[in-house]
């Protein structure tokens, strides 16, 4: 039997700190940067992030990380992979996330998404995530992906990856 990996879509799929970046330029001027924003929460780094996440669009319209298509079809082939997105908190998202799962990720399943709020209910043998508030509980292996957000979490808990090829190279 193959064995489960859970792929979290924003920050690990999704580029959603170039989509914020991008639109606290549009709306305020202020260009952020990455470097500046290491060890602060989304909420902190970006001045409009409850509108932002709640704009037609956001989640529609974000980029995708670097080489996140080659990684995800990679596992895909090896792994029953399974997308765990917590979208059940921004309801207008869920439509968005599976329309963009759809268009990126075409080898992808609708079976295989798996839209929530909490996910400390869901299983598997690896999960892999950026925000330590989704891995704290997970049973299996446990994967982050490097964010500014993360960044001074030093815990052996966690196996760190830096992006995709990263991924590629571990499982």
């Amino acid at each position: 039997m193959k064995s489960q990996v859970l792929v979290d879509m924003d920050g690990v799929l999704a580029d959603v700190y170039g989509q914020f970046i991008k639109m606290e330029y549009r709306d305020s001027g202020i260009r952020l940067k990455r470097e500046d924003l290491c060890g602060k929460s989304e909420e902190e780094a970006f001045p409009s992030f409850n509108r932002h996440v709640r704009e037609a669009g956001f989640f529609r319209t974000a980029p995708l990380m670097e080489d996140s298509v080659e990684g995800l079809k990679l596992l895909n082939d090896k792994y029953n992979v399974l997308i765990v997105s917590s979208a059940t908190e921004f309801p207008g998202s869920l439509i968005e996330k599976q329309q963009w799962l759809n268009e990126h990720f075409p080898f992808i399943t609708w079976e295989q998404m798996i839209f929530c709020g909490r996910k400390d209910s869901i299983k598997g043998d690896i999960m892999i995530d950026d925000h330590l508030k989704n891995l704290r509980y997970f049973e299996g292996r446990k994967v982050l992906f490097s964010q500014p957000h993360n960044m001074c979490v030093q815990d052996q808990m966690y196996q760190r990856v830096t992006g995709w090829k990263d991924i590629m190279e571990m499982l």
